[in-house]
């Protein structure tokens, strides 16, 4: 990016102390000795031309001009005191008051800050929800070498969550600082737990007995195993709450861990099992179709 000093093509000798007056008045007089109908095919007044007017398009505007005062002090105003001790060479103060095609002495390279480069990287659930440090390896160089850095993933951090890594990202331009490193969090769920918004869902194998009679079980969450109680006639796809026991909303706030019953069936049983379940069939009335309603 080129930073263009506007004051110096318009001729203006103070510089960010020059009046609208001043400016309008330099502007008029600069446009009319750089007019394309006193130039006919000068390829660089024309060039001169669209200067002049993109000057005074942004110094006659006092907004504008505030804005880009600012930025002339970092990169014309600081450099023009450093120079001021120094001999100035004459023709250099022929071209920078008297106009004349814009040098180089015009243009200041601005420090441009390096691109960000975006990845992401996969945390288990258990990671996600205690915090932990990983080593990504990554491509920051133009010549394709991988930078290693060590990434901090805080304690309770969410999915898709972008944590930004400071300077790590491209290198910077004229001085410019680097860009920095975007890390997407992907969090993937265990066999046992599953993550959803704030919530830890979680099944409870329940033994066909167990869920007709109820009682006490246990059901490992992610940070322990918690012991609840079932109620009597359990189904498959009950689902029970627990308060408090899911993921972190934060510092001293938690989701629900949610537990979903699941009535399992012995594939094989023993003799005597197999006695005591068609003792059951002969002497139960219960039929879990009664409640389906024929098609006709």
């Amino acid at each position: 990016m080129v930073f263009k000093n506007y004051y110096k093509i318009l001729g203006l000798t103070k510089n960010t102390k020059s009046t609208q007056d001043e400016i309008k008045s330099a502007y008029r007089e600069q446009a009319k000795k750089y007019h394309p109908d006193v130039n006919v095919n000068n390829r660089a007044a024309e060039e001169r031309f669209k200067d002049i007017n993109e000057a005074y398009r942004i110094l006659s505007d006092m907004t504008q001009k505030r804005k880009y005062d600012r930025s002339w002090h970092t990169y014309i105003g600081r450099k023009m005191q450093k120079e001021s001790s120094k001999d100035i060479k004459v023709n250099d103060i022929v071209s920078m008051f008297f106009g004349g095609s814009i040098s180089k002495k015009e243009e200041v390279e601005e420090p441009l800050k390096g691109e960000n480069i975006e990845t992401e990287i996969s945390i288990s659930l258990k990671e996600a929800f205690d915090g932990t440090k990983k080593n990504l390896s990554y491509i920051s160089k133009a010549d394709g070498k991988k930078d290693v850095v060590e990434v901090e993933i805080p304690r309770g951090v969410k999915q898709a969550q972008v944590i930004r890594v400071e300077g790590k990202g491209k290198q910077g331009k004229n001085g410019g600082k680097n860009g920095d490193l975007l890390v997407k969090i992907n969090i993937q769920n265990t066999t046992t737990c599953k993550l959803k918004g704030n919530d830890i869902l979680v099944n409870l194998y329940v033994t066909p007995w167990d869920a007709v009679l109820g009682g006490k079980m246990h059901v490992q969450s992610i940070d322990g195993e918690v012991s609840i109680l079932i109620p009597k006639g359990t189904q498959s796809g009950n689902k029970i709450k627990i308060p408090s026991k899911g993921y972190h909303i934060n510092e001293n706030e938690r989701g629900n861990l949610i537990v979903e019953t699941q009535v399992v069936v012995p594939k094989k049983v023993s003799e005597e099992e197999k006695n005591l379940f068609m003792k059951l069939k002969e002497i139960s009335n219960f039929n879990p179709n009664n409640n389906i309603v024929n098609i006709k």
